[in-house]
Formats: C-alpha cells, sequence, structure tokens
C-alpha cells in the first residue's frame, strides 16, 4: 500500500471511530445521564419508586406483574356478576407502586423517565398549567402517526397553538347549537331502524348490540356536522380507522421501549397500507369539497370548509404541507370526534338497563321538560331548556366517571417547570390513570365503585372531595376541544333514544371493558330493547 492510499485508509477509519464514539456517546446520555439527571431531580425533592435496572428500567416488573393479574381481573363476567371494579386488571402495576410508593412517583420504561401523579393537589396544578411547556409525549405519540397524523393531537408548542386556533372555534357553543337539527335527525334514522326491528319481532323485544349502531349514529353526526357528508358515504373511512386503531392497539405502545427492530414487520405493512387507503378517500372527499368550491361556490361553513380556508390563506405553512395538514386533521375528527361520543352513549345506556330507576328519573325529566314527540323537537333545539335535563346531565356525568373513553392522560415536560412546589425536569413524562383516579375511596368514599349519579346532584365542584380529580375530558390548555359538541349530543341522543325505548341487559352479554386506545366493550353491548310504552 503507498503511503498516500494508507493515509486515505486511516482517514477513513478515523471517521468510522468517531462516528461510533458518537453514537456511542449518544446512547450513554439518552440512556444513562439524561435518565440520572432526570431521577436525581425527583429524588432530591423526596420523590421514590421501583428502582430500574439498566437499559430496561421497570419493563420486566410491570410485565410480571402484568401476567399475574390478567387472568384474575379479565374475565368476562355474565349479566348477574356484572362488576364496576375492574380497574385492578388494567396496569395493575400503576397501582401497586401507588400503594407502595403513595400518589406521586417515578418509575421507568427503557431509558424514558415517568412521573405518576395521582395527588388531587398536584392534580390541580396540572389543571391550571396553560402554557406551551407541557405537551403530548414523542414516544406515545410517533407510533400513533398513521392514526392520528400530524394534527392537533399529536402537534405541540407554537404548531399545537396554530392548528388549536383554526379548529376550536368550531366547536364553541353558538357554531354547536347549530348542529342539533343534524343530531336530531341522525338519531331518528336509528330510532326507525329499531321500531321496524321490534315490529318484526313476535315479542315486541330484540336484542341489538347497540355500541355498534351508536357508532354508525355518532360517524353519521361527525361526518355531516363537520364535513358535510353521510355515514353512508364516510363508511369505508370509518371502517379502515377502526381497523387502524385495532391494528395499533398493543401494550408495548406504552412502554417506550427502544426498538431495534430493521426489518418493518407484518403488522407494520399493514399500518402503513391502511393509513395509504384512509389518505385516498380523505383526500377525495377533499378534493371533491374544493372542486364545489371553485366551481359554483358553497355556503356551507363546516369544520372542512374552514380547514380548507385557513390551509389555503396561511402564510405560516408551507404550501407542500397544506393537504397534509388538512388530511391529518380530518381523520383525527373522524377518529375522535366520532369513537368517543359513541362509547360514552353505549355505557350509559348499559348502566341505565342496570339500573332500572334511574332509566325511569331520566325518561320521566324527559317528558316533563319536553312533553310529547311535537315537543320535545322545539325542546332540544333549546339550550335553556336543555340545561334542566338535570337528571339526564347527571347520569352522563356518573357514567363518565365510572366508564370514560379516556383511559390514560399523559403530558411531557418540554423544559424545567414548576408545578406547585414541585421542580419537574425537561424530559419527564406525566402519567395519570383516570379510571383509578375516579374510583379513589378518599375521594368519592366508600361508595366509589358504585353507579350513584345523585353525586352531581349539585355540579362537578359539590360531586367529591377533590373535584379537580375528575377528568372525562382531560385537563389544561388541552382539554378536549369538542367537549361541548360531545356533551350535547350526548344530551340530544340518549333524550331520543329513551324517550321511544326501555333497556335491559341481554342474557348473552359479557361484561368486560379493554384497553385499546380508549375503553372498549370487548364483546360489544348487547341489550334487550321494547318500545315504551
Amino acid at each position: 500500500m503507498t503511503e498516500e492510499g494508507f493515509q486515505v485508509a486511516m482517514i477513513c477509519w478515523s471517521l468510522v471511530l468517531i462516528g461510533i464514539i458518537s453514537v456511542l456517546m449518544r446512547l450513554v446520555k439518552e440512556m444513562w445521564l439524561k435518565p440520572a439527571r432526570i431521577r436525581s431531580a425527583l429524588w432530591r425533592q423526596g420523590i421514590r419508586g421501583p428502582a430500574p435496572s439498566f437499559i430496561f428500567g421497570n419493563v420486566s416488573e410491570m410485565k410480571k406483574i402484568q401476567s399475574s393479574n390478567i387472568n384474575i381481573n379479565q374475565k368476562p363476567s355474565g349479566v348477574k356478576r356484572v362488576q364496576h371494579n375492574w380497574v385492578p386488571s388494567f396496569f395493575p402495576y400503576l397501582q401497586q407502586w401507588e400503594q407502595q410508593y403513595g400518589q406521586v412517583y417515578m418509575y421507568s420504561t427503557g431509558s424514558k423517565q415517568h412521573l405518576y401523579v395521582g395527588d388531587p393537589k398536584l392534580l390541580r396544578e396540572l389543571k391550571l398549567h396553560n402554557s406551551l411547556d407541557l405537551g403530548r409525549p414523542t414516544y406515545l405519540s410517533k407510533p400513533m402517526q398513521p392514526l392520528l397524523g400530524d394534527s392537533v393531537i399529536r402537534a405541540n408548542g407554537e404548531e399545537w397553538a396554530y392548528q388549536k386556533k383554526i379548529i376550536a372555534p368550531e366547536f364553541f357553543l353558538d357554531k354547536v347549537k347549530g348542529m342539533v337539527g343534524l343530531m336530531e335527525e341522525s338519531t331518528k334514522a336509528i330510532i326507525k331502524t329499531w321500531e321496524s326491528r321490534i315490529l318484526e319481532s313476535e315479542e315486541g323485544i330484540v336484542d341489538i348490540t347497540i355500541d355498534e349502531d351508536l357508532k354508525s349514529l355518532s360517524a353519521d353526526i361527525i361526518s355531516r356536522a363537520c364535513f358535510g357528508s353521510s355515514y353512508s358515504q364516510g363508511n369505508q373511512i370509518f371502517a379502515k380507522i377502526a381497523t387502524l386503531q385495532d391494528t395499533l392497539s398493543h401494550p408495548s405502545l406504552l412502554f417506550g421501549f427502544l426498538n431495534f427492530r430493521f426489518l418493518p414487520t407484518e403488522n407494520d405493512k399493514k399500518v402503513r397500507s391502511l393509513k395509504k387507503e384512509v389518505d385516498a378517500l380523505l383526500l377525495k372527499l377533499v378534493r371533491d369539497r374544493q372542486a364545489e368550491s371553485q366551481s359554483c361556490g358553497t355556503s356551507e361553513k363546516d369544520l372542512l370548509q374552514m380547514i380548507l380556508e385557513s390551509a389555503a390563506s396561511s402564510t405560516e405553512m408551507p404550501s407542500h404541507k397544506t393537504d397534509q395538514f388538512i388530511l391529518d386533521n380530518c381523520r383525527t375528527i373522524y377518529f375522535a370526534g366520532s369513537e368517543t361520543t359513541a362509547l360514552a352513549a353505549s355505557w350509559t345506556l348499559m348502566l341505565l338497563a342496570l339500573q332500572p330507576e334511574w332509566q325511569d328519573r331520566v325518561r320521566a325529566e324527559i317528558f316533563e321538560v319536553c312533553g310529547d314527540d311535537d315537543q320535545l323537537h322545539h325542546c332540544l333545539q333549546d339550550m335553556d331548556t336543555l340545561r334542566k335535563l338535570k337528571t339526564l346531565t347527571m347520569v352522563i356525568q356518573e357514567s363518565l366517571r365510572l366508564y370514560g373513553p379516556g383511559v390514560i392522560m399523559a403530558r411531557e415536560a418540554l423544559t424545567n417547570m414548576k408545578l406547585g412546589d414541585l421542580d419537574v425536569p425537561e424530559g419527564i413524562h406525566i402519567w395519570t390513570f383516570i379510571p383509578a383516579l375516579h374510583r379513589d375511596p378518599e375521594n368519592w368514599g366508600s361508595d366509589a365503585d358504585e353507579f350513584k349519579p345523585e353525586r352531581f346532584e349539585n355540579g362537578v365542584s359539590e360531586s367529591c372531595k377533590y373535584p379537580q380529580a375528575y377528568m372525562p375530558f382531560g385537563y389544561g390548555s388541552r382539554l378536549c376541544m369538542g367537549q361541548t359538541f360531545a356533551m350535547l349530543q350526548l344530551k340530544i341522543v340518549l333524550s331520543l333514544i329513551l324517550s321511544k325505548f326501555s333497556f335491559s341487559l341481554s342474557p348473552n352479554y359479557q361484561h368486560c371493558p379493554v384497553y385499546k386506545i380508549l375503553l372498549l366493550p370487548q364483546h360489544g353491548i348487547k341489550l334487550l330493547v321494547r318500545r315504551v310504552q
């Protein structure tokens, strides 16, 4: 080898060595120095937790605790054994550690450091914290990208603030109340279907898996209210989004563990394929609307039109990102806007089927406040009259306490910040397990596992010792933007359905709530449905 060749080889090997050293330094920083800094900052303030192992953190212990609990607590129960204390089967390690280390503790999943918060006083500080420094954890939101894109749910910082500015006003009360007619029309279509099935039955009673029908109903409402299209036009989108949701639902998503795979799995390929199909369907919806606007204009000012106009006039967004921005937020609204409300309505009817006296009380209130069928339409159009449905509101609030669709609330400190007396280090992931919080006997009383809507007789502020610990729609600046829309839809749908039908549990019903991004009934919600006499 010539001297010149030797020098070139030495330079190449030096570059390789520098590259290897830089990778090793980065690994040391991410796997050791950064976690040690975060844990040390919390330790000095008296925060404790299970001791992590190097690289793996507490993942092995989490899996061990989960596997030892799953067979005991997650067996489906029949009609006679419906219990609301299914919470121990969900992330039992979180509850076990809370008993050991208190309501605030730390734990690790790989290089990710977590701060579990179940203390109402600290939750109050979280609720009051409205800066952009508290965002969605990147490690959690990244795997959800095929489902949610880079939409307002996943975004952080200024990008999140910009997207919220566009979307949030469309869910203010002055806009939402204009959607009541669509909600009523869509619900009446489901009512007619159920009435036809009852008339065809010999005994005037039918066994219906109501969560499936309510999902279709909610999808139709969100399609028409936000996109100007009916569910029949968008059913392919909803079906593929549901499949995508199921494909992405796996516990390892929550561990935040490093992924050393280099080749895509069959599941990865399926996710990518579904994402492309959903994008193609949504893009057709967008292009059809754009063509309609260009050819003859449109008087529709639904959410899709607002997103299109905002994206077209934006000086903050590069033109090549416009289409993706539109698709991402359409996909998010289809998923978050329809699925969560349908689940809330389904769980509420299941609870009322178990509690016929409360079902009767809600129905009596609807007739007392709104009158007969002819008057019900006018009643539902009047926001002041709807506010008089206090018993229905109490039932919805209690249902959201026991069976709220949201299960995990996760945030990431994007910089060093202060929460009350606690100094929170940058990079920590703040976790709250909502079902456990909503069943804390110290806050809700010894009957915390029972369905008692009277807790909310004087509103949320008087429902428990620490009302800030009631968070079915999240907390802080990232409180669910669709909360007003969801509550109004629940009142409209449940008022119309309960005025026409009575419900009891089907003998085929198996009670088995499961976590699949949201709280789902694994075997569906099967109810016996009769016409109200």
